[in-house]
C-alpha cells in the first residue's frame, strides 16, 4: 500500500493541469474591457485601482469556477498536485504585485501600475503555464511583452494597453485553448 502511494504521488507530481479553461480566458477578457471603460471614467486615481482591483477579484473568482466546471465535465478531480502546483508558481508574482501596488499608490506612482501589472501578471502566468497546457505560458510571455511595451508608450496609451492585455490577450489565447484543449 506504501508503494502505491508513492507511485501515485510521482505520478500526480508530474501532471500537467489541463483544466484551464478557455471560455473561462475569454469571459475575463469581456470583463477586463468592462473594467477599462470603467475605469477610464474615473477622475480620482485611487478609483481607477479599485476598479482594477474589484476587476482582479471578479477574473480570480471566474478562473476558479471555470476551472472547477471544466474538471467536474470531465470527470477529473480539480485539487491534484499538478492544481496545487498551478497555484505554488502562479502566487509569489500576484504577491509581488499587491506589494509593489501598494507601495506604487504610497508614493503616487499610479502611471507604474499597469506595465508592473502586465508584466507581473505574465510572469506568474509563464511559472504557472509550465504546469499546464503549452499555449500558457506564450500567453504569459504575452503579457510580459505588452507590459514591457506600456512602460515605453505615453501615459495617455495605457489605458489602451491594459485593454489589450487583460482584454485581448485573454480574449484570444482564451479561444485558443477553447478550441484545442477542449473548453
Amino acid at each position: 500500500m506504501d508503494n502505491l502511494r508513492f507511485i501515485r504521488g510521482i505520478m500526480e507530481s508530474a501532471a500537467t493541469f489541463t483544466a484551464v479553461s478557455g471560455w473561462g480566458q475569454v469571459l475575463i477578457g469581456v470583463t477586463a474591457i468592462a473594467a477599462t471603460f470603467v475605469s477610464d471614467r474615473q477622475s480620482l486615481p485611487w478609483a481607477w485601482v479599485a476598479t482594477w482591483v474589484a476587476e482582479a477579484g471578479i477574473a480570480a473568482g471566474i478562473s476558479v469556477a471555470s476551472m472547477a466546471v471544466k474538471s467536474h465535465a470531465a470527470n477529473v478531480p480539480l485539487l491534484t498536485g499538478a492544481f496545487k502546483k498551478l497555484i505554488l508558481t502562479f502566487s509569489p508574482a500576484m504577491f509581488v504585485g499587491a506589494v509593489l501596488t501598494a507601495v506604487f499608490i504610497k508614493r503616487n506612482l499610479f502611471v507604474l501600475l499597469p506595465g508592473s501589472w502586465l508584466l507581473l501578471y505574465g510572469a506568474a502566468v509563464v511559472a504557472a503555464g509550465t504546469n499546464s497546457v503549452r499555449i500558457v505560458p506564450f500567453m504569459g510571455a504575452a503579457f510580459m511583452a505588452l507590459g514591457t511595451a506600456a512602460f515605453l508608450v505615453p501615459d495617455s496609451v495605457q489605458p489602451w494597453m491594459m485593454l489589450a492585455g487583460f482584454g485581448g490577450l485573454h480574449i484570444v489565447f482564451g479561444l485558443w485553448i477553447a478550441r484545442k484543449h477542449g473548453g
